[in-house]
């Protein structure tokens, strides 16, 4: 998993509440386990007609917000199913990190496990960040994780709460196959101490 230290990227505007897990990554693009290749299915019924069209003014589909790695939205996001497969859309889009007012329970995990930062933040400084991320081509936004701040267009700072163990997890990028691999001394210690006691259960 990658490390997330601090991201300065493009902030796009995204102006819903209750964004649930089958609007990100509709349930037809559930057939892989892999992580890759979801993203151009993330938000696929706000970015096409029934038809297969595109709608161009969805946000995503604007030039300035593309490339987009930073996305600010509103109250509930990630509500629904449980299913990993919607951070894994949005980390395959290239989004690295979500800002919104509040996020339901299991997206909110999941987004740690996968290299995403999910930042809570109260509806005054969504308020002004979705202002910032409307900006087009200089809506970008600093996002540092050490400091625990975000920087906008204006030079003004918002801090925001994040718990210590996940911080420490993404700041070195461990995922529970790399925070278990950080005990792999103690494990093979384990193995040898149970071997010499009990020989019987490696035959």
């Amino acid at each position: 998993m990658d490390k997330f230290i601090e991201l300065t990227g493009v902030a796009a505007p995204l102006h819903m509440d209750n964004v649930d897990t089958d609007m990100i990554i509709p349930k037809q693009f559930l057939k892989t386990i892999k992580r890759t290749g979801l993203g151009a299915g993330l938000f696929h019924e706000l970015r096409h007609t029934h038809e297969g069209e595109r709608i161009e003014d969805f946000v995503l589909h604007h030039p300035h917000y593309e490339n987009a790695e930073i996305l600010v939205t509103g109250k509930n996001f990630g509500c629904g199913s449980s299913r990993e497969h919607a951070p894994w859309a949005l980390l395959d889009f290239g989004i690295r990190c979500v800002i919104a007012e509040s996020f339901a329970d299991i997206f909110y995990n999941n987004c740690f496990k996968n290299g995403i930062l999910p930042i809570a933040v109260h509806n005054d400084h969504v308020a002004r960040l979705l202002e910032h991320a409307g900006r087009g081509a200089n809506a970008t936004l600093t996002v540092n994780l050490e400091d625990q701040t975000v920087t906008g267009h204006d030079h003004g700072i918002i801090e925001f709460d994040v718990d210590p163990f996940r911080k420490h997890c993404l700041l070195n990028g461990l995922d529970d196959i790399g925070l278990t691999m950080e005990k792999a001394a103690h494990i093979d210690n384990h193995e040898d101490s149970l071997r010499q006691r009990h020989p019987w259960l490696w035959r």
